[in-house]
């Protein structure tokens, strides 16, 4: 097949996971035989065109129409203030891309595409566009929604593109079974929605891909001696990742384990929250922050230096931080309430358990959850085996990608 992919982000442009999807699961699409042309957004600063690792991308320069959408728009739109420009710059670029596609690529050079895949609300705006102009079969992937990340109090326009890219899809692909039952409790056709979960890369991410005495310098470097142990959270730094949330469960685990570190990696809106709650509960000792985007080596080194990784989100269609952890041989304690897809990668009972569910709302349980995990520091080393062993039966990229082909080319047969 011949694929027209549309993601807001792509290498060298990473914002969140989306883009590290978007890198890998392009990749596999070319390394099982298939021709992939990503259209996605440009700083100004990158190249408009060029093919990575065989993905050809094309990156149009954009220019801003916030002026003039504050004139046309409505006031729901409008009272987005100076992030109307944000709103603006995907709204272009996606008209770029369509005309990119249908007027220079298929037109004038005669390149024909079997069907475009679009990501999210910043690719479902050119849903209705490729169907009219060219009659692709359209597949919508949702990783996560507005009414999801916002805790029901997001933009109306941007929840009524992601229904226009829906009900204009011929299929929807989301990340996990917990967001599938979500998308159709709100009145997203059921019968188009299919589930592919996410991947990672164990070869990447391994037990052996960490240098040990880089481990223990890393350690070290936030006071951590031997035999102490260390609670790693990664993430974006927002209210659905639940950090406030795990700052707060500290004090009860300090109460049995006096000498554990909680280090925070990651960057987002509420560091200056943390910092204050941190500060308030007298926990500067106790908590390391690091609010910087760290490269994967040193992300990789963080979860090699820790004991326990926690990822306590409130909305979590799927979590890719939380395979890397498995994947590095970790136990896990997740949040596992309410839109989860942490609770369908991480298994809290049985002889196959890697981890401990909680509720990410509550400090209390999340306190509980760790403490669970820290009883025991043997059967910990069994849940990190047993979830490395699950990444491999059940969370690589080749996967996902199969999984995912096989529904494109379903559609493009017919059936589905």
């Amino acid at each position: 097949m011949r694929i027209a992919f549309f993601a807001w982000e792509y290498p060298p442009r990473l914002v969140g996971g989306l883009g590290t999807y978007a890198e890998y699961i392009t990749r596999e699409y070319v390394r099982l035989g298939h021709d992939v042309a990503v259209f996605t957004m440009n700083n100004g600063g990158l190249k408009t065109s060029e093919v990575v690792h065989g993905v050809s991308v094309h990156r149009p320069l954009g220019v801003d129409f916030s002026d003039l959408l504050k004139v046309i728009s409505d006031g729901e739109l409008r009272s987005w203030g100076g992030q109307l420009r944000f709103f603006s710059s995907i709204m272009v670029n996606d008209i770029l891309c369509c005309a990119k596609l249908a007027n220079q690529l298929t037109r004038a050079e005669g390149v024909k595409f079997d069907m475009a895949c679009v990501h999210d609300w910043m690719g479902a705006m050119a849903a209705p566009t490729l169907k009219g102009e060219l009659s692709l079969p359209v597949v919508f992937h949702v990783h996560s929604t507005e009414w999801g990340r916002s805790g029901g109090r997001g933009s109306k326009a941007v929840g009524d593109i992601e229904y226009l890219g829906a009900t204009t899809a011929d299929d929807i692909v989301t990340v996990s079974y917990a967001m599938k039952e979500d998308l159709a409790g709100h009145g997203w056709p059921a019968e188009k929605i299919h589930v592919v979960w996410n991947g990672i890369d164990p070869d990447t991410y391994g037990p052996s891909k960490a240098v040990p005495r880089e481990v223990e310098a890393l350690r070290k470097r936030y006071g951590i001696a031997d035999g102490q142990k260390m609670i790693l959270f990664v993430g974006r730094l927002n209210w659905v990742k639940g950090i406030m949330n795990l700052v707060q469960a500290m004090p009860a685990v300090l109460k049995e384990h006096p000498e554990a570190k909680l280090v925070i990696l990651g960057t987002g809106g509420e560091e200056n929250d943390i910092r204050s709650l941190v500060s308030r509960l007298g926990l500067e000792k106790s908590v390391a922050c690091r609010f910087e985007f760290v490269s994967e080596k040193e992300r990789i080194l963080h979860y090699a230096a820790s004991d326990l990784c926690v990822f306590p989100s409130l909305y979590e269609p799927f979590g890719i931080v939380s395979l890397e952890a498995m994947a590095m041989e970790k136990p896990i304690v997740v949040g596992a309430s309410g839109v989860s897809g942490l609770k369908e990668q991480v298994v809290n009972s049985g002889p196959e358990r890697t981890g401990v569910h909680v509720d990410g709302n509550s400090p209390a349980d999340i306190a509980w959850g760790i403490l669970e995990a820290l009883r025991d520091e043997g059967r910990m080393k069994a849940w990190g085996q047993a979830a490395r062993k699950r990444v491999l039966e059940y969370f690589t990229w080749d996967k996902a990608a199969r999984e995912t082909l096989s529904i494109y080319e379903g559609l493009l047969h017919g059936r589905r």
